[in-house]
């Protein structure tokens, strides 16, 4: 079945080539295109981006930042990350839109869901970010959230492993990946799904989400068209 509406979270490290920081051209260049892939079937698509590759609080608590400006710093980065992939996907023929929660209206429009569900029906790509322009929330929360609002089929959590596994499997070779699992299942096994308040989120609106490994070309066309791909977790 494919679905109608996704939302994509794409960390702020798929920005950058496996150990780099900022944003790199080819590597931008190659997420857009597969996410042109399935904005071409006509399934519409909202994304939100971390910002693990310029700025996040726990690689820089010794920084001598306070929490509060750390995290509006890092808020400020995925408002770069959503700049550079609108250009991108608008270089190769994708209409694009950057909503921010913060307002930098040189850059994008503020987020108003209405205007946001709108751009949607004309059929192009939403970019919600600045996170939820609080801080102490993470991106997969700006992501559970906006999912919500602008009522996701299904959240699709790009990684860069084939989904949920019981033990870390860069660690262990035995590690377990999961087809599908609860929500209720993957808290009572401590799960790394989501941090715990997106994924308190998305329980509570039923919302499934489905983790894949977005470095497998073709991947994130087959998880919007829900192949069973990666793990999925529901109700």
């Amino acid at each position: 079945m494919k679905y109608k509406r996704i939302m994509l979270k794409l960390s702020g490290e798929s920005m950058s080539p496996e150990g780099e920081f900022g944003l790199d051209h080819d590597t931008i260049v190659k997420i857009a295109k597969e996410i042109k892939s399935v904005a071409d079937t006509g399934i519409q698509i909202i994304i939100v981006l971390g910002g693990g590759n310029i700025w996040r609080f726990r690689d820089t608590k010794d920084s001598g930042i306070e929490r509060t400006s750390s995290d509006a710093i890092g808020m400020l980065a995925t408002i770069m990350n959503s700049v550079g992939l609108q250009s991108a996907l608008e270089s190769i023929g994708v209409n694009t839109r950057v909503c921010s929660a913060i307002n930098v209206p040189q850059l994008a429009e503020p987020y108003i869901r209405r205007k946001a569900h709108r751009h949607l029906e004309k059929g192009r790509v939403v970019i919600c970010a600045g996170g939820t322009g609080n801080p102490f929330f993470t991106t997969d929360s700006a992501a559970a959230l906006r999912a919500s609002e602008l009522s996701c089929d299904v959240l699709l959590k790009a990684t860069n492993v084939d989904g949920v596994y019981d033990k870390d499997p860069n660690k262990f070779k035995d590690a377990k990946l999961y087809d599908k699992v609860t929500y209720t299942e993957a808290l009572s096994q401590g799960l790394k799904v989501m941090d715990q308040a997106a994924f308190s989120l998305c329980q509570d609106q039923s919302l499934p989400i489905r983790v894949f490994n977005f470095n497998t070309k073709g991947a994130l066309l087959s998880a919007a068209n829900g192949d069973n791909i990666g793990t999925l977790v529901h109700g």
